[in-house]
């Protein structure tokens, strides 16, 4: 198994990128946002990779700590989630939203990845909470706070996708109330 490589970053696309180690060009998928942080670099990059074998392709993921790996490894275990799922999941969530998620019963938060349903996410909190939960004790706070906030802006209209961006910038240490009077501001500001 090809666990990481070393190397200089030849080309970045939207699908990953070549990555040059001793004159061989590895093909590696990942996340736009790993894909950002490499675009620029300069010299020897190390990316952790999982090589995924089928009968017909072996396929290179890659990710920027071995933690996502990890995390990416775990996901993929799941039933019905093969590697393209698992890095759209790293992709529109970061391992701390996947691990809160998961922690809190939120399977609404996965409902913004491409590709999986309501039913389908509520599958994949139940089989990933005890793989997880060795992680879990790395999360603050209450572990129902995430799916109240999610459930109360949902009532006052705001879709998947603005509630994970709302989720990302309030603060996570305040009352349910603030979180949610943080959503509307910045839902305010930007419009």
């Amino acid at each position: 198994m090809i666990g990481s490589l070393t190397g200089v970053v030849e080309h970045v696309d939207g699908d990953g990128l070549l990555l040059s180690v001793a004159g061989v060009g590895y093909q590696v998928a990942m996340t736009g946002r790993a894909l950002e942080q490499l675009s620029g670099a300069e010299g020897d990059v190390t990316v952790y990779t999982h090589l995924h074998v089928r009968e017909d392709v072996m396929a290179l993921y890659g990710f920027l700590s071995p933690l996502d790996r990890q995390l990416f490894r775990t996901l993929i275990s799941a039933s019905g989630v093969g590697p393209k799922v698992g890095l759209a999941v790293l992709a529109s969530m970061t391992s701390d939203d996947v691990r809160m998620a998961v922690a809190s019963d939120d399977a609404d938060a996965f409902t913004v990845v491409p590709g999986i349903g309501k039913r389908t996410a509520q599958k994949l909190v139940l089989e990933l909470r005890p793989k997880l939960a060795a992680m879990e004790s790395e999360i603050v706070g209450s572990t129902s706070e995430a799916g109240q906030v999610r459930m109360a802006l949902e009532g006052l209209g705001f879709t998947g996708t603005e509630i994970a961006e709302a989720l990302k910038t309030v603060d996570r240490s305040a009352p349910v109330g603030e979180q949610v009077r943080q959503a509307l501001k910045q839902r305010d500001s930007s419009s």
